[in-house]
């Protein structure tokens, strides 16, 4: 039996000493501080830092597991490099004003009064001319600890500013789960559910690389593949490194899982294996008889499309299928009657096959295929959404009340910088407002690089944000130059989260706290984001009403004290305990998606528009109606979103390979970098080249061998990188990872990416429902770099 939490299980001979809270050591004997990595990957693992002379002298982790086998947050190669990232000769180093055109990445050192004096006059003037609907905060992930996010709770002080929805991650999915679940797209099982199943098959999942860490999934994930009587299947494009000893590789045609998942509906209909108690009593819009009152005898359940009977009226056979997803229609056969069979099926979806123009369709078709045979809400199942994630703290400051109602999809934040007085309800997905009034005038960039390098169509982002004339003023604050910052009129140094006090959690199953306390490095006059704020907030009256009397270590107690009294059943040691310990690792239990649903839908039923599970939203048809859609977003027999979990062809300019761009590009994350952080650290870059992967048979066709430089273009951009060549990813189709950093020269009259960033090649038009990132949908051509 597990205890709800334990303090200090680092597995370690020694015990951390005690430390002076909230300020650097200062100590001649050796010993050892606790902090965390902050990336956003969900492990947020624990970092020991050696100590000797107040210098740093190794940079380590604690033990993979207590002795007694509970799992611990281990850091990956990418938090370890930590250290060098804090010390590295690119850090920011003290407050910079724009002197060049922005983009250029010419700045001039300022002192800290004329930084915050110059960021608080224009944020002000931005208010008096064009009202607080005008700020705008950007999207950035690498902030994940109690007080991040600090400028929400400034502006909030203000008076508000437009806010966002969606993320960059999994918007499709988050907006299909709720259509059909009414939950968030991680609300699976928690992955220990899948050590009870006989049958585990995954979407596009790669827990191996994006969920990496001792106390993470990736970890559950490579005991779950030694299990003898579990077969494991995933379905990707690319033999990603989850297939594993004991792992199946089904290779698919990218944005062609739905059409997979309609194929052995077809093939279980057939064979009369889908479990139909199950779906009468729990879903709408399979058949006929589960249909909504107001749509019977118009063949548009589920079912109808299938079997060819509604909709387009073919009928999505297994041979149907071979032609679109590249597998053969005997494997899908073979896949259909396994899954018939299993004593316990567990299907869980990463967030790469949603990332697409179709991407809420696939992500629907993954949650679907469970409940056809009725495996949700039972020991060993899931529900097709990711697993559950162990959340014990707060993620961030109560940001407070938000007065201004509108808010975006974050997807569309560069149409609201060009045109957000064109932006409606209709055509945007603008909530809380009919219509935006103008465009964003004051944006500030926290954290985050996706203005440019982590947003589609990476030109284009970067002829709007160097209009003046639009965005008036853009505040940047982080810890190197990125490619995003070098839009910044003015530029906060920031600290990384171990140089200075902080606490985070993460983890799976076994969630973990981890306590930092700031590690001695090198500094400068960087500042923490909630000293920023705080200092703004002072030059513009609201000092108090931001920090309430509290220091940025009183919140942090604050929030910790806060999260163990609302959930007193983890047995969370007090904050100081917690603290001299570094590490408490937490204890929930396996959690079955939908377990109390399945047992009682009327006592629990969901939060969808019938309380039950949707594969038919009238929902959807209903919030849509009035929208304004482009060729492609939709079945081509419908004026509406298509409202069941249909396979969607991709949009034509985009994904549908041609003579000219004969090729798919997709994307994916690798070991170098989440995301764009750490995309400037050369040593991991040497560990994980840049390069493109290509199958053999398509490089043949092109005279390409292995390692040669080619150049990749379509409509948006060119790129120059190495080719591997491999048979582990599908014909026709090409995969270069995300997050690496743009690095344009010029190249006779052309302007050539050498930096491998996929964005120079993606395309800016959001996904139909959930206006989300659908920058795995591209066309390519690719050639053999002549040498000259």
């Amino acid at each position: 039996m597990h205890e709800p939490s334990s303090t200090n299980p680092q597995g370690q001979s020694e015990q951390p000493q005690e430390h002076p809270k909230g300020r650097s050591q200062k100590r001649t004997q050796g010993h050892h501080i606790w902090n965390h990595c902050a990336a956003n990957c969900g492990g947020r693992c624990a970092l020991r830092f050696d100590i000797e002379a107040d210098r740093v002298t190794r940079v380590g982790s604690c033990a993979a597991e207590t002795p007694d086998g509970t799992p611990l947050p281990q850091a990956c190669v990418r938090g370890r490099r930590m250290l060098a990232w804090a010390e590295s000769p690119l850090r920011l180093k003290w407050p910079l004003k724009r002197t060049g055109p922005r983009g250029s990445g010419l700045y001039e050192r300022i002192t800290w009064d004329e930084a915050i004096d110059i960021a608080s006059s224009k944020l002000r003037d931005t208010i008096d001319r064009f009202g607080n609907d005008a700020v705008f905060i950007a999207y950035g992930t690498n902030a994940n600890c109690t007080t991040a996010r600090p400028f929400n709770r400034l502006m909030n002080c203000l008076g508000g500013y437009l806010s966002r929805y969606n993320d960059y991650s999994c918007a499709q999915a988050t907006w299909a789960a709720k259509y059909c679940f009414g939950m968030k797209p991680d609300d699976g099982s928690s992955f220990e559910q899948a050590f009870s199943a006989d049958l585990v098959i995954a979407f596009g999942a790669n827990p191996a690389v994006t969920n990496d860490g001792g106390a993470n999934i990736g970890a559950q994930w490579r005991r779950l593949a030694k299990q003898e009587g579990t077969r494991i299947i995933v379905i990707d494009p690319r033999k990603t490194e989850s297939v594993m000893s004991n792992v199946e590789w089904l290779p698919i045609t990218p944005g062609t899982d739905a059409a997979l998942v309609a194929a052995i509906a077809w093939e279980l209909i057939q064979k009369n294996a889908v479990d139909l108690d199950f779906l009468h009593a729990y879903c709408v819009g399979f058949d006929e008889a589960t249909m909504p009152e107001a749509f019977r005898g118009k063949h548009m359940s589920y079912h109808d499309y299938v079997t060819g009977e509604g909709y387009d009226r073919i009928a999505k056979t297994p041979e149907w299928a071979e032609g679109i997803c590249g597998i053969a229609a005997s494997d899908i056969r073979s896949l259909a009657h396994s899954i018939a069979d299993a004593r316990r099926l567990h299907v869980l979806s990463g967030w790469g096959p949603q990332r697409r123009s179709n991407g809420e369709w696939s992500a629907w078709a993954a949650m679907a295929l469970p409940c056809l045979v009725g495996h949700v809400g039972l020991e060993g199942t899931s529900n097709g959404l990711y697993p559950w994630h162990h959340r014990v703290l707060s993620s961030s400051l109560p940001a407070g009340r938000n007065p201004v109602a509108a808010s975006i999809p974050v997807f569309e934040t560069i149409h609201a910088i060009e045109h957000g007085e064109e932006m409606t309800a209709e055509n945007s997905g603008v909530r809380g407002a009919r219509r935006l009034e103008h465009g964003i005038k004051y944006l500030v960039n926290y954290a985050g690089n996706s203005l440019t390098n982590q947003h589609s169509d990476v030109r284009h982002s970067h002829e709007v944000l160097a209009d003046e004339g639009k965005c008036e003023f853009i505040l940047g604050i982080d810890t190197v130059m990125c490619d995003s910052l070098k839009y910044s009129d003015v530029i906060f140094p920031d600290l990384l989260r171990i140089e200075q006090q902080s606490q985070t959690s993460g983890g799976a199953d076994w969630g973990h706290i981890v306590t930092g306390q700031p590690v001695p490095t090198h500094r400068d006059e960087q500042k923490s984001a909630y000293e920023m704020a705080r200092l703004m907030a002072a030059s513009l009256g609201v000092e108090q009403e931001f920090t309430l009397g509290r220091t940025e270590g009183d919140w942090i107690r604050t929030l910790y004290d806060e999260a163990r009294r609302n959930q007193p059943e983890l047995s969370l040691p007090e904050y100081d305990e917690a603290e001299a310990a570094g590490i408490v690792s937490v204890w929930r239990g396996p959690h079955v998606a939908l377990k109390a649903f399945r047992e009682s839908p009327d006592e629990h039923p969901l939060a969808t528009a019938s309380g039950k599970i949707e594969l038919f939203s009238e929902a959807i048809l209903r919030d849509t109606a009035g929208w304004e859609l482009r060729e492609g977003d939709t079945l081509t027999c419908l004026s509406t979103l298509t409202p069941i979990p249909a396979y969607i062809p991709e949009w034509t300019e985009a994904g549908i390979p041609n003579v000219k761009m004969p090729l798919r590009l997709t994307g994916f994350h690798d070991r170098a970098r989440i995301h764009s952080s750490w995309g400037f650290d050369e040593k991991l870059k040497s560990m994980f080249p840049q390069v493109i992967w290509m199958n053999a048979n398509d490089a043949a066709k092109c005279g390409i061998a292995d390692g040669n430089r080619v150049l990749v273009r379509n409509h948006q951009g060119e790129v120059c990188l190495p080719a591997k060549l491999t048979s582990d990813i599908v014909e026709g189709t090409v995969a270069i990872s995300q997050g690496a950093w743009y690095d344009a020269r010029r190249v006779g009259n052309r302007e050539v990416d050498f930096g491998g960033c996929i964005n120079t090649l993606t395309a800016y038009r959001p996904s139909p429902l959930a206006k989300g990132n659908p920058q795995h949908t591209n066309i390519c051509r690719v050639t053999k770099l002549e040498a000259k």
